[in-house]
């Protein structure tokens, strides 16, 4: 690359003389270059469709530039002209397409399916604000838009046009695409439908706009507020937007490639990624008999292309939506939904699997169960709930459909973009086998008991921490200690993954720390989350949070125990958080996390996890051995019985454990008055104590009891080193390739041509 002659044609200046705009600018169109003289005209028979709501993609430059193989060409190119990458990295917007794990794991998927050769395109919508900007005012979550897109970006609008018919009338989506990179491989799309006509000027104070305005508002937003009748119906007609322009598109490329419509199976796979894009089933059904197959080959061809991935158990998050929404959202799809039910009750009867049940709800898992030819879960615990609890009428039906696929995160970009030192101390111990196959990470246990290794390892840590401390000043003027213990929670704002606890230890510890009982070493907490704008306990343990920050800045407190919330996390902040964190905390109640990702990618750069047995978590115990994890708390099988039997008692704990009774009592204290809300410290209060409804008290004591230890095992450094040691070297199986090729294996059936296989 010459980037002289590049910046000399572009703007007839000197690599040196350019702006930060100017050189980013040129840089994505030199990468985009690159990136479609690497893409191959798909000629084969079959691919596959990933829907999802989500695509939590992160920023693009250095990820596509490591995939390309030129990242430290052209950092080098830069620093000979005294310019930095990193200037132009923190320069480039973060695409606001997604919030939690759901469209991370999308956006880890797509990367392992171009890395592996795969055929396959990603299709979702191009949200203008994403889920919200969160900033922090007077210790509480405020929501703004999130203004990522620019004209700077990676995004090329295209000639695609699709007509999407709603109740009020039709609707145009057009199609903008965006080049997802495999490493050192082909190039895949991202496919992402917009709103012609969206008009950004309709949204008023915060991220307030008028829901019923569909033909302006339906790509301005991941999931808009649905708290009152008119959000519900924009959401389905946002999801409604996404699966008929997917729909329209799978069509069209499956009739370019020799499809005729009832064979559909033959040539697309559509992996529906939660219930968000189940629509798109009767919706193929609707258009595959629009284009001239009887029902009944339209159903059979519809379905069999589909394959479903269930991301939950949680009963709110297992869409369910009333048949008179869907007749003032998408009337026209409502006769189809009903002859699946009708097909279902006629073949199996019964009301506990029925598509649509006595009170005219549409169940979408039901749906997606029925009308597909796979379901998986996404971690072994998981799969096996939804087998015998959630999903346990369907799985009695059709147990040939349900099969397990373990989550995984993408290592280019959660261990050789992120962690770069880490990456070349690995190389140079096992070489670089590792960035195509996980399970050469295992090598590394060679060196468990290696002083110099060992000495290596915290030497990166610890300047990993340091450089997370000098960003979490320069962001949010926040000062940390880089020598205490970084102890990270980030993930979405939910009960079930009862950041509420977490934040119940830091009063506990706060309090043991004001009455002289000191710790032997100091501890910083880290929280990144943000709240659904609708979700108002959520909001409230935020308050509680940014509270506490404030209460842990005593002088004679911070020595010893800081909080800290990172403003607006998101795929950014993990980066910088994530190679810094000695302590990775995964205290979801056990059977509500479907897996979790955050817990590979902190496993992957030697954090330890403590965790209860929930999720991925059960894995990870299983690969590192007790001696190299902090398992506490309930198991599901006890959290489940006491769900069927009725009989958690919120107050029965706080009235008999002291402890607990002390650190929900400070919520409503006098200290907190002083600088928190009181009705939003109320509530949570009233929360806690009169339901807890995700059993934050029965684990508490477990939890203070084994996150002691893990900070005592802290301070022998060498043993603290070899239990990350042996979390990186164990990690390889958390690979998305490894999920990539097993779902592939199982359920996708698509052809990798030679070319296109690493030489692994």
């Amino acid at each position: 690359m010459d980037l002289t002659q590049i910046m000399h044609t572009e703007y007839g200046k000197s690599v040196g003389e350019c702006t930060k705009d100017e050189l980013y600018r040129a840089l994505v169109k030199y990468t985009c270059t690159l990136a479609e003289e690497k893409r191959k005209p798909y000629c084969g028979k079959k691919k596959l469709y990933y829907l999802s709501a989500e695509f939590l993609i992160g920023k693009l430059l250095s990820c596509n530039l490591i995939n390309l193989g030129i990242y430290d060409s052209v950092k080098a190119e830069l620093a000979s002209h005294g310019r930095d990458l990193t200037e132009l990295e923190e320069y480039e917007n973060e695409p606001s397409l997604g919030n939690g794990g759901l469209g991370r794991l999308a956006a880890c998927f797509l990367d392992s399916i171009a890395s592996l050769g795969l055929p396959g395109d990603g299709i979702g919508l191009n949200y203008h604000f994403g889920l919200f900007r969160q900033v922090f005012r007077e210790n509480e979550q405020t929501a703004e838009p999130d203004r990522w897109l620019t004209d700077t970006g990676w995004l090329r609008k295209t000639d695609t046009v699709y007509p999407i018919r709603l109740r009020n009338g039709t609707v145009q989506a057009r199609m903008y695409d965006l080049a997802v990179i495999g490493y050192e491989n082909c190039v895949n799309t991202l496919h992402l439908f917009d709103l012609e006509g969206v008009d950004e000027d309709i949204v008023g104070e915060g991220i307030s706009f008028d829901k019923t305005d569909i033909a302006h508002n339906l790509t301005l937003f991941l999931y808009p507020d649905d708290s009152d009748e008119n959000g519900r119906i924009l959401r389905i007609c946002q999801q409604y937007f996404m699966v008929s322009a997917a729909a329209q598109l799978i069509l069209a490329e499956a009739e370019a490639r020799g499809c005729r419509l009832y064979d559909l199976p033959d040539y697309a796979v559509i992996q529906i990624n939660d219930t968000h894009p189940a629509m798109v089933i009767p919706e193929l059904i609707r258009l595959l008999t629009e284009r001239g197959l009887d029902t009944d080959d339209a159903i059979a061809a519809a379905c069999g292309a589909c394959a479903y991935t269930n991301h939950t158990i949680l009963a709110e998050a297992l869409e369910k939506w009333p048949i008179r929404y869907l007749k003032k959202a998408v009337p026209h799809l409502v006769p189809v939904m009903e002859i699946l039910d009708d097909k279902v009750r006629r073949k199996y009867g019964g009301e506990e699997t029925a598509i649509i049940d006595r009170e005219d709800v549409v169940h979408m898992a039901h749906m997606a169960v029925h009308c597909s030819v796979s379901t998986n879960g996404v971690a072994s615990l998981h799969t096996e709930i939804l087998k015998k609890e959630a999903l346990a009428p369907l799985y009695r039906l059709c147990p040939e459909k349900f099969n397990n696929k373990t989550n995984g995160i993408t290592f280019r970009r959660w261990l050789l973009h992120c962690n770069p030192a880490l990456t070349d101390f690995l190389t140079g111990h096992i070489g670089d086998g590792f960035r195509t196959d996980g399970e050469e990470l295992r090598k590394l246990m060679a060196y468990r008991d290696d002083t110099t290794t060992l000495d290596g390892l915290m030497r990166i840590k610890s300047d990993s921490k340091k450089a997370l401390a000098d960003w979490l000043y320069r962001k949010q003027g926040v000062k940390c200690d880089p020598d205490s213990v970084f102890d990270i929670q980030i993930k979405r704002l939910h009960e079930y993954k009862r950041q509420q606890m977490n934040a119940l230890y830091v009063i506990h510890k706060y309090l043991e720390i004001r009455e002289g009982r000191l710790p032997e070493r100091p501890v910083t907490v880290i929280f990144g989350a943000k709240a659904a704008p609708a979700y108002v306990i959520a909001q409230d343990i935020i308050h509680l949070i940014l509270c506490l920050q404030t209460l842990t800045g005593d002088p004679a407190v911070r020595p010893y125990l800081q909080t800290v919330m990172v403003e607006n996390y998101n795929v950014s902040a993990a980066e910088k958080l994530i190679p810094a964190c000695d302590i990775s905390e995964q205290i979801s109640l056990a059977s509500k996390e479907a897996s979790g990702t955050g817990n590979m990618k902190f496993m992957l750069n030697g954090a330890v996890t403590l965790g209860t047995e929930d999720g991925a978590n059960v894995e990870i115990h299983r690969l590192v051995g007790d001696e190299n994890i902090y398992i506490f708390g309930d198991t599901s099988t006890v959290v489940t019985a006491r769900y069927k039997a009725g009989s958690y008692s919120a107050k029965a704990y706080y009235e008999e454990v002291p402890m607990i009774r002390r650190a929900v009592d400070f919520i409503i204290g006098p200290e907190l008055a002083k600088i928190g809300n009181p009705v939003r410290l109320r509530r949570l209060y009233d929360e806690l104590t009169g339901k807890d409804w995700f059993m934050t008290f029965p684990d508490f004591a477990d939890y203070v009891k084994t996150r002691e230890k893990a900070y005592r095992d802290y301070g022998i450094r060498p043993e603290w080193a070899k239990k990350g040691l042996v979390n990186i070297a164990m990690s390889g199986y958390f690979s998305s390739d490894r999920t990539i090729l097993e779902y592939n294996r199982d359920i996708w059936h698509l052809d990798r041509s030679p070319e296109q296989i690493h030489s692994k």
